[in-house]
């Protein structure tokens, strides 16, 4: 028999604390919660369970040997946010840096001590890599079959599956598609797997790519390389900001841990209204940031072509550069930027369809990531394979007629964290909510006749994630299926809205 999920809230599984080290893998421990994945989205679900329902047992798997997720796996040259790490921080522990965009080191370290200090780094399993999870129905748990190591496998089971894996391949990227990239003779460096003996002083390097990463890459490289060319397709819309948040009224006299609450607020708003400004005048907002950016570009660098995008602001994430750096490389000549399309690559340089040759000792594909919402694992209900892109995602969260599993999906126009606090705080109500009603399974269900519609999880045009909408789950325009697009609206609804609209709930009969 088994025993009431939420009815007993003092019931543990297991008796032994939640030590990586002490857990007995002889035989499968069940918990009442498994998150999968120790980067932002883990750590801050664990925090929000443990502080609203301290009683359930809880553990994270971690695939790799570090907590951190992205700031532990990317290593290239400047890897530092895009966005503000003031909204991209934890509510509950704020960033307390007097800079808003951070490099990866020091996200990493931040993540670190917000898990120690919490005492979430004593639940977390590391080089723990769940292979699949099935759902039993008979059983009325997840079953994860769980490799450590690459050496040992084991069973672990719980009650409900939350799903923090971020939203790309960790062990793939996404392949590039280049002409003649294979004769290329020197070295190619993807920033997803950055070598670590790569040596780029004095060398001429080409990034090929507009978006984020390329255009962080481009002043960082450029400071030891003998000269970087940023290749695009199409360019991007860049924002310089000042980084340095240390000079307001608010930092000179109020007490730290409030003028960095109010900082976290301030951006939160900013970018809300920064989206919104775009999208509703969008030739207005072209008009004002392409004049910002002709303000900081050398004379022999034109505007057009190399900085007037084809689309609208936020139909793409906007770029951010801090104290204006991409620039400053173009103005001291140390970069350029060519706007074109690659003929072909040759053993020692690259041809352009506009006939211009581009010397390379280095190249870098910085082309996007490929999108893999949940890690790569093999989803299944009673051990029928579960096809994510036929799932609507119950706000933005669970997946429909998938019992007990919340994944964790960020925004695409705020920072990542934001989706996550979102989601935790919708996941602790239903949990709450299961546990007072004497519930052990939540089923999301689209009403039977209801005429709605599909959309795309992230409404963007970039093509890494066109590519990948074959392979992620959709959204809905009516009721709780629809996306995301705001944070205080979906933060209210995630507080105070309906937690039970289009779900199915089941208990335990008295017979079990």
């Amino acid at each position: 028999m088994i025993s009431k999920f939420f009815i007993h809230q003092n019931f543990r599984y297991t008796e032994r604390p939640f030590d990586m080290n002490d857990l007995d893998h002889s035989s499968a421990s069940v918990y009442d919660v498994i998150i999968v994945g120790a980067g932002i989205s883990g750590i801050n679900t664990a925090h929000h369970i443990q502080r609203k329902l301290p009683n359930l047992t809880y553990c994270i798997l971690e695939g790799r040997s570090n907590i951190g997720g992205t700031w532990d796996l990317f290593r290239y040259p400047g890897i530092r946010s895009d966005t503000d790490l003031h909204t991209f921080g934890f509510g509950w522990n704020p960033w307390s840096e007097n800079r808003a965009i951070a490099d990866g080191g020091s996200i990493a370290s931040y993540l670190h001590e917000s898990a120690k200090i919490e005492g979430i780094d004593r639940h977390i399993l590391l080089r723990h890599r769940v292979d699949s999870a099935n759902w039993s129905s008979t059983l009325r748990l997840w079953e994860l079959h769980v490799e450590i190591e690459a050496s040992h496998r084991v069973q672990l089971q719980a009650r409900f599956l939350v799903l923090g894996t971020g939203y790309y391949d960790y062990s793939k990227g996404l392949e590039p598609e280049i002409p003649g990239l294979c004769s290329f003779e020197g070295a190619i460096a993807h920033p997803q797997f950055w070598p670590d003996d790569l040596d780029y002083v004095d060398k001429r390097v080409v990034i090929i790519g507009s978006g984020a990463t390329a255009i962080t890459l481009l002043p960082n490289i450029a400071a030891k390389a003998s000269h970087v060319t940023m290749v695009q397709r199409s360019p991007t819309y860049i924002m310089s900001i000042d980084n340095t948040t240390d000079r307001s009224w608010r930092h000179k006299f109020l007490p730290q841990n409030w003028s960095f609450k109010i900082d976290r607020w301030i951006f939160m708003w900013t970018i809300i209204i920064l989206y919104k400004i775009c999208r509703l005048f969008p030739e207005r907002s072209r008009k004002v940031l392409q004049g910002a950016v002709e303000k900081q570009l050398p004379d022999h660098t034109p505007v057009d072509p190399h900085f007037t995008p084809h689309y609208k602001p936020w139909d793409q994430r906007l770029c951010f550069a801090p104290n204006g750096d991409f620039f400053e490389s173009l103005r001291i000549g140390k970069a350029r930027v060519e706007t074109g399309h690659i003929k072909c690559v040759k053993a020692n340089g690259v041809i352009l369809e506009s006939g211009n040759w581009l010397d390379a000792d280095i190249i870098v594909p910085a082309t996007g990531l490929k999108l893999a919402i949940g890690g790569r694992i093999s989803i299944n209900v009673d051990n029928k394979p579960i096809d994510l892109a036929d799932r609507f995602a119950w706000h933005a969260a669970l997946l429909e007629d998938v019992p007990n599993l919340a994944l964790i999906i960020g925004y695409i126009n705020a920072s990542w964290t934001l989706g996550a606090e979102t989601t935790a705080h919708l996941l602790c109500r239903l949990l709450q909510h299961m546990k007072k009603k004497g519930y052990d399974t939540v089923v999301p269900r689209v009403p039977a006749g209801s005429p709605i519609q599909p959309r795309r999880l992230w409404n963007l045009d970039a093509t890494y994630v066109k590519k990948a909408t074959s392979s992620m789950p959709r959204c809905g325009d009516i009721g709780p299926w629809k996306g995301r697009v705001n944070y205080i609206v979906d933060l209210w609804k995630a507080k105070y809205g309906s937690i039970t609209k289009d779900l199915e709930f089941h208990a335990v009969s008295k017979a079990e």
